[in-house]
């Protein structure tokens, strides 16, 4: 059985983590784009969630094949593959959107962003309180063949931060099912329902109809 590499276009230690868990074979190797020694410039001025996933995947691919043209023959398959999530509130008018990871600013720390948002609800009842989390995975082989997926988490805005286990916006997003937030539940079980678990499985499952 040969070896599949997937460069994952992100820093975030959450979701190398979470893909690692999922992707948890043998022959498939999951690396970052500091592993690689890639560090590619990219703006993300997409509208949705799936043109930024798209523009990180294409300008990583571009970038791991301009400084190592000859590595992604060692393997059966290389992909890239590049996330964009984010929160959106109904009462809001689904802000923060595609603006989840810069919204009052990238170096605001979320324990403010998520009080902003809790204040801007402010009498809003629990019925239209409701959101979801998205996330938009992209994944890019050398080849230039590119696949979109997209999947949600939904529920609604608490009115207090809790929980320890999550990171972002998980305080504040409340999961009906549980009773309690996205930050309040083990991570193994969030990635069960999460919208990143959720798209990464699908991902999966593609790719691997795809390669048989």
């Amino acid at each position: 059985m040969g070896m599949t590499k997937v460069i994952v276009a992100t820093g975030n230690s959450g979701k190398i983590r979470e893909i690692k868990s999922i992707f948890n074979f043998s022959n498939w190797q999951i690396v970052t784009m500091k592993e690689e020694n890639l560090a590619p410039e990219i703006i993300e001025d997409g509208q949705t969630f799936e043109e930024n996933s798209l523009i990180k995947a294409r300008r990583v691919r571009e970038e791991y094949l301009k400084k190592k043209p000859l590595d992604y023959v060692n393997y059966d398959k290389v992909y890239v593959f590049a996330d964009d999530s984010g929160l959106e509130v109904d009462a809001l008018n689904k802000e923060p959107g595609v603006l989840s990871a810069r919204y009052m600013g990238e170096d605001t720390s979320y324990h403010i962003k998520n009080q902003a948002i809790i204040d801007r609800l402010e009498g809003v009842k629990d019925k239209d309180r409701t959101a979801r989390f998205v996330c938009a995975l992209s994944s890019i082989d050398m080849d230039g063949n590119e696949i979109v997926v997209r999947e949600t988490m939904e529920g609604y805005i608490g009115y207090k931060e809790a929980g320890e286990n999550g990171f972002g916006y998980d305080p504040i997003f409340m999961l009906p099912e549980y009773g309690c937030t996205s930050s309040e539940i083990p991570m193994e079980e969030k990635n069960k329902i999460s919208h990143r678990g959720k798209a990464i499985r699908k991902m999966l499952s593609i790719l691997c109809d795809n390669e048989n």
